[in-house]
């Protein structure tokens, strides 16, 4: 039972960084389109914010990734490694491990 709420708990971590890393993502599409101006503070302190928080996760993921130009694709990545990691822990809490 304890493996299982750890379980849950990680999944809800997860869940959680993979919400983070969309809204960096659709931030930095309306930064790059012009929709949100980043001359104002409060834009630009939750960006740098954002990339604070996950430039550890995706960092080592952009050094592995080729280079593909101007299309990042660590973001992508880093959510499906997260989801199958989830997957995983769900299956061994599952067998009782």
């Amino acid at each position: 039972m304890l493996l299982y709420t750890l379980v849950q708990m990680i999944d809800y971590l997860i869940s959680v960084v993979s919400m983070i890393v969309i809204v960096q993502f659709v931030m930095g599409l309306l930064i790059s389109f012009n929709v949100i101006n980043t001359r104002n503070d409060a834009v630009v302190a939750i960006w740098r914010g954002l990339n604070a928080l996950l430039e550890p996760l995706l960092g080592p993921i952009r050094r592995a990734m080729p280079n593909t130009g101007a299309v990042d694709f660590s973001p992508l990545v880093l959510i499906v490694g997260l989801r199958l990691l989830s997957l995983l822990l769900a299956g061994l809490a599952q067998s009782g491990m």
